[in-house]
């Protein structure tokens, strides 16, 4: 059973940096596609970024496009976001998630099988 745990989250002015971590234990992570998604209060949950297990290939909301970068470590069995130039709205709760397979898009949520507890971030203005 692959287990994921978010860490990193804080509270950052606009125009800051975060780096949030995402460990995997039980599997090697780097079988997955890992995704990272966001839920602001009283809105839906979105995909942020994944990163496939298929050559490693990344996909970026256009929100996020440019100001996010995800990236894979394996030998921490850790998949990260970079997070700069951050904004009020990227305030939300952000998930880890992972799944062996998908069909339409990595940043779907529906296609998820494993999730994380989520991690905090908040930008002030």
């Amino acid at each position: 059973q692959l287990q994921l745990v978010e860490s990193g989250g804080d509270l950052v002015q606009a125009g800051g940096s975060l780096r949030l971590s995402c460990l995997g234990s039980g599997k090697n992570l780097d079988n997955y596609n890992v995704g990272w998604f966001r839920q602001a209060p009283g809105k839906e949950r979105e995909g942020v970024s994944c990163v496939t297990n298929y050559h490693d290939s990344t996909y970026y909301d256009d929100s996020v496009a440019g100001r996010f970068t995800i990236s894979r470590d394996n030998a921490s069995n850790s998949v990260f976001l970079q997070m700069s130039s951050l904004k009020p709205e990227d305030t939300a709760v952000y998930y880890c998630a992972a799944t062996g397979w998908y069909g339409t898009s990595c940043l779907r949520d529906s296609e998820y099988v494993y999730w994380g507890q989520g991690t905090q971030v908040t930008v002030s203005s």
